[in-house]
């Protein structure tokens, strides 16, 4: 039970990889993992499925009064936080020479602005000790054609890891990303993809990943849940790779 006593915070978690985040949380001792989503019965759904130490709280992380009133809950129920998960976000491809304003402004509000707020907003009930994990993706070193502005979004995400580890080394709080390689999870249809498109595109990340295959969302959330531990107070300022299982610095 390394995380016992822990207080938590895992956005984006209506399914895929930060609901298994927020299970593996609460089943390695969590005392309360706060939850959050934009979909209402879902995250409820989730909440229900988690047990009693689960809170569910709706809301968009692109919405800065979502996130005030999330924290004002936070706040007034436990008093403080002890780990940040900044998980919520969404991927959408589309090629150089056909990009729009509505996909760059979608991505950006919610994959980099949405994680710059959801931090920030975060930090006056952070405790000493502390641990901030952020979501990246192998994209952000990868060139795959059609996903730059995603893949953008999560370089940014790897260099907030970065900065915010030393801007925050003063309070003995610590900031990670993980960077999982493909894994199928729901958030995949909606990326505007076909089923063979993406059947195809899964079938590719399986080839060439060292174990054949792609990953799954308790793989994710496994390190997730290391970096939230205090076996991991010599970690900070890192981006974990997990592809196909494998978990490397």
């Amino acid at each position: 039970m390394k995380l016992a006593g822990k207080i938590a915070l895992v956005t984006g978690a209506n399914s895929g990889i930060g609901f298994a985040t927020a299970k593996t949380l609460i089943e390695q001792g969590a005392e309360r993992v706060y939850i959050t989503g934009r979909r209402k019965d879902e995250l409820a759904q989730a909440a229900a499925s988690l047990g009693e130490r689960a809170v569910a709280v709706q809301g968009d992380v692109t919405s800065q009064a979502d996130l005030d009133r999330l924290y004002e809950q936070v706040k007034a129920e436990v008093g403080h936080l002890d780990i940040v998960f900044a998980n919520a976000g969404f991927a959408a491809f589309s090629p150089l020479g056909g990009l729009t304003e509505e996909h760059v402004d979608g991505l950006l509000n919610t994959n980099v602005k949405g994680v710059i707020w959801t931090v920030q907003k975060a930090l006056p009930l952070m405790r000493s000790g502390g641990s901030i994990i952020l979501s990246a993706s192998i994209v952000a070193s990868k060139g795959f054609a059609n996903w730059s502005i995603y893949s953008a979004t999560k370089a940014a995400v790897r260099s907030f890891a970065r900065t915010w580890a030393s801007d925050l080394k003063g309070r003995n709080i610590r900031v990670n990303a993980v960077s999982p390689g493909v894994v199928v999870t729901p958030g995949h249809d909606k990326t505007g993809a076909s089923k063979d498109d993406l059947a195809g595109f899964f079938g590719f990340a399986a080839s060439i990943t060292p174990l054949g295959r792609t990953g799954n969302d308790t793989e994710i959330a496994n390190v997730v849940a290391f970096l939230a531990s205090d076996d991991s107070s010599f970690v900070t300022g890192s981006e974990i790779f997990v592809d196909g299982g494998i978990a490397q610095i």
